[in-house]
């Protein structure tokens, strides 16, 4: 007798719990697939924006210019909003008539502050792509493992047991484990690629802060309107 081994087949015969498992699964791997395309999206964004930016900052503008510039526009790069923290942190120290020490430490922790915010920011869902990667497998093992117990207490009401009867309970079971890592390796695959893009984003950050502070005291004797590289 020939019998349908096809996985939708697989999962309708299946018990109850092995179906749970697997609807759970596609679900989160549903879930992990909107936050992957998210994320090249949202990064492809962030190290256009950047870049844009870090060319129109060494063009040669005059800086108060490029600050008053960052505060028109709707919409910001993090390395734009980066330089406005600390340009604007600087200049209200300098109203103050604060030494230079401490106006390029305000500088410096303001700029220091906005980039951990902003790296905060671009790794949003980082952490569920690591715990679908991590957790999945677990889960459609657990879904396996009881297809199995379900597939060998049926059998147990067998008088004769032949590969013919075994095959489709071991099959509906090994599906979850299948669908498990389904769910897993993409997720896996996108955090190992989002981190490296990450952590060149953040080198990226942590050099125009570095940069741009040693600006800011070349420049610190200069009144803020004529502030130059």
């Amino acid at each position: 007798m020939n019998q349908d081994l096809s996985i939708v087949s697989l999962v309708l015969h299946a018990s109850w719990v092995v179906q749970l498992v697997v609807a759970g699964l596609l679900l989160i791997s549903l879930a992990s697939w909107t936050v992957i395309f998210a994320k090249l999206v949202g990064l492809g964004r962030v190290r256009r924006g950047n870049d844009q930016f870090e060319q129109e900052f060494w063009s040669g503008k005059n800086l108060t210019d490029l600050y008053q510039a960052a505060g028109t526009r709707p919409d910001t790069s993090p390395m734009e909003r980066l330089f406005a923290s600390g340009m604007r942190e600087f200049m209200k120290l300098r109203e103050r008539r604060l030494d230079t020490a401490a106006q390029l430490d305000g500088a410096r922790r303001a700029m220091k502050a906005s980039l951990q915010r902003e790296l905060d920011a671009i790794e949003g869902n980082l952490g569920f792509l690591a715990s679908v990667g991590s957790v999945s497998p677990y889960v459609g093992l657990f879904g396996t493992v009881w297809g199995i117990m379900h597939a060998f207490v049926g059998l147990s009401n067998l008088q004769q047991v032949t590969l013919a009867t075994v095959a489709p309970g071991i099959a509906e079971a090994l599906v979850a484990t299948a669908i498990g890592l389904f769910a897993a390796i993409p997720a896996v695959i996108g955090y190992n690629r989002f981190a490296r893009d990450i952590d060149r984003i953040a080198i990226q950050l942590e050099s125009f802060t570095e940069e741009f502070s040693n600006i800011l005291q070349r420049n610190v004797s200069a009144p803020p309107a004529g502030a130059t590289r």
